[in-house]
Formats: structure tokens, sequence, C-alpha cells
């Protein structure tokens, strides 16, 4: 017989050699774990170990929180609509039930592991600290698998919201119309992948060429597809043969009658009709910020006339009353006109010893386009960027669109007008 000392002997080893094969499972469970991102498969993975490895009744998960994505609700292994018909689920039989919970890495319980037991037995304590430790590591995978699944869906969000990008920097004009006397440069940069400033240059059959500079009320998606079906109606409008107001007060109307959503993505928007022909042009402002117009001041003066070109009704889509009024210019020689968003007016710099943030304002945008020594247009909107980057330390908070339109002197392009 043995002694107690080669039977404590003995007992030892058998208990090391139960803790080398349960650490050995434990390990061949968690490499099935981690084998997969999948969640779903995670998730069936746990449920299969759970009953195959202890011989169980079932398993499931109770509700799992559907945070990233389409993932299973609930799963249960056998099917738990047929748990549920078992004796002791009818008759409420708790103790057949053991649940596990599951902790993400801040320590919150976001779902639990729920085993059923066969009713002549009942869970050993080394069972119990198996499936504990099997809870464990399915958290870890659950976590990864449901960070993996955010990732794949954000990088589909991104590569959407590249394509939305350049589908919209498809819609700007892709170059200045050629007008007789005449140049134009445009510059539109959005706030965030895709904005809500709109820009638009239409040549009529007429000759004359219709310029439209839109901001849709917010940024982002949603405001750059209200800025697409505006530039649809607008161009829909544009050749109909109708007046510039009457183009404002239709749009107006229309984008009002799209639903509430719309009328919350309301439009300022400044309408243009040039015609090079009588060097004339038509406007009407719908509540977009004043447009900056400097000319000579009578033949052989050498003093600028600055006009603003303020709103003459509502913004597109606020309201459906809203009347417009057309002003009509004269475009001498030199003329130079400034449209733009309030992108432009609303770069901020920092405030010193407790003072606010400094917004950079209409007011230094006119002086900036009215001491600019440029010639071109492209050199015009060179300028007024390197001021704004000169004067702002934040972040842009907003699109910013702006369109120079400049009358050449006469001889200037060796034409005489």
């Amino acid at each position: 017989m043995l002694d107690d000392t080669a039977m404590n002997e003995r007992d030892e080893v058998l208990f090391a050699q139960q803790q080398v094969v349960r650490l050995q499972a434990l390990l061949e469970a968690s490499r099935h774990i981690h084998s997969t991102i999948a969640l779903d498969e995670v998730l069936n993975t746990v449920l299969k170990i759970v009953v195959r490895e202890l011989e169980l009744t079932g398993a499931f998960f109770t509700h799992f929180p559907n945070t990233y994505g389409d993932v299973p609700q609930e799963l249960s292994l056998p099917d738990r609509d047929a748990i549920g018909q078992a004796p002791f689920a009818r008759e409420g039989d708790t103790a057949l039930w053991t649940s596990f919970p599951l902790h993400d890495k801040t320590g919150s319980a976001f779902t639990e592991l729920v085993v059923i037991r066969p009713a002549e037995r009942t869970l050993t304590l080394d069972e119990l600290d198996f499936i504990e430790s099997l809870a464990i590591q399915a958290s870890v995978a659950i976590e990864n698998a449901r960070f993996h699944e955010r990732t794949v869906q954000w990088q589909r969000v991104e590569s959407d919201m590249a394509s939305a990008r350049l589908v919209q920097r498809s819609l700007l004009p892709q170059e200045m119309p050629q007008i007789p006397g005449y140049r134009m440069a445009m510059r539109s940069v959005t706030c965030y992948e895709v904005g809500g400033d709109y820009l638009d240059i239409v040549p009529m059959a007429s000759g004359q060429t219709m310029i439209v500079v839109a901001d849709v009320a917010g940024k982002g998606l949603a405001s750059a597809l209200v800025g697409t079906s505006f530039r649809s109606a607008f161009r829909a409008m544009v050749n109909s043969g109708i007046s510039l107001v009457e183009i404002a007060t239709r749009m107006n109307l229309l984008h009002f009658h799209e639903g509430e959503q719309s009328r919350r993505r309301y439009v300022t928007a400044f309408f243009l009709q040039l015609d090079p022909r009588t060097n004339t042009m038509e406007v009407v402002n719908a509540g977009h910020n004043p447009a900056f117009l400097i000319s000579a001041n009578g033949p052989g003066s050498e003093a600028a006339l600055i006009r603003k070109i303020s709103a003459s009704g509502t913004p597109v889509g606020l309201l459906p009353f809203s009347t417009y009024q057309a002003e009509r210019f004269s475009l001498t020689d030199g003329t130079r006109l400034l449209l733009y968003t309030d992108g432009l007016t609303e770069v901020f710099r920092t405030g010193h010893n407790g003072e606010s943030d400094e917004e950079f304002g209409e007011d230094r945008l006119l002086s900036t386009f009215l001491d600019c020594p440029a010639t071109t247009p492209e050199q015009v909107l060179d300028t007024v960027w390197s001021t704004l980057d000169s004067f702002g330390d934040q972040e842009q908070s907003d699109d910013m669109t702006a369109l120079v339109l400049m009358r050449q002197a006469a001889g200037e392009d060796g034409v005489d007008r």
C-alpha cells in the first residue's frame, strides 16, 4: 500500500496533469476563438466550444448590442427556440442556467454567456473556471471583431465620401468660358470631404452667361445633396427664357415644397446674368452675402466707385412667399466683381489677453479686394487666399468659395471695345 507521502505525491501529479490538460484545452479554445475576425463566427465558435467541450445542453448570448453594423442579436446552440420548449425551461428551473458576463476594455458588461447544463449533473469548479477563462478570451476576441467591423465600415464610408468628393468637384466649372472682353476665375475649398457651396457658370444660347454662387445652410453630405438638387433645377431653368427674378422665385417655391428637411437646408444664392454685348449685368441677391463691385468713377477719374450688392429677398427655400428684385449695372473698363460665400468672412484667429476670437469679416475682405494690385482674376484669388491664410490661426470651419469677374480695359487684349 502507498503511504501518505506517496499518495500526496500521486495526487499532486494528477492535479498537475489535470491543470496541464485544462490549460491545453483553454489554449486550443483560445486559438479557435482568435482564428477569425468576423463577429458572428467568433460568437458561434465560443458557443460550440462551450457545448462540445463540456457536453452541455446548450448555450447562448443574451441581447447583443448591435452597435457596429449588421451582427446577430442573439445566437444559441442548439436552437434557442428548441431550448425554450424543454421541460426545465417551462418549469423555470433557473438552477440549470448559469451566466457569465463579458466585459469590454472599460470594464462594462456588454453581454452574458449563458450555459445550460443537463438536469442530471452540476458544473464542477474546473468547468466553471474553464468557462470564466473562456469568457475573458471571448471578450477580447469580440472587442477585436467589433473594432474590425467598425474599421471596415469606416473605410467604406471614406471610400464613398472620396467618390462623392470627386463627383462634386466634377460638377464645378472645369474651365472658364471665353467671354469677349472679360476674364473670370473661381476657387472652392470644402471644409469636409464634400460641402454645401455651389458655383456654376452656364453659357446661354442668347450669348449671355448665367452665373450663380450659392451656399446651402450647414455643411457636409446633406448640404452637398441639396446643392446637387439645386444645380439640377437651376440648369433646367436657365435656357427656358424666363427672367432672372422668375428663376429665383421658382427656385424658391420648388425648394420650399420639397419638404421640411429641404427647408432646413435653405440656400443663399447670388444670381447673375452677364451680357457682354451691352457690357451690363443683371443680378438677384437671394439672402446671400453682398457682392463687391469696383469700377472707375466716371471718365478720367482715378477714384474707385465701390458698390455692395445686398440681398433683395430671403434665401431660397426659407419662405414660400418671398419676392425678389433685380438690379442692373453697367460694367466699365477695368470693373471688378467679387462673389463669395461666408466661409471667407468667417475665418477666425485666436484673441489675445482674454479677448474673444476675431473674425476676418466683410470689411477686411472688401479692403483686400479693393487694394489688391493684381491684374488677373487668378492673381486676385491668390491674394485673397494668402491674406486669409495669414490672418487665420484656426482650422477651416466652413466651405470657402469665390469668383472674380473682371472687364478688361480697352486694348488690353488687342481688341478695341
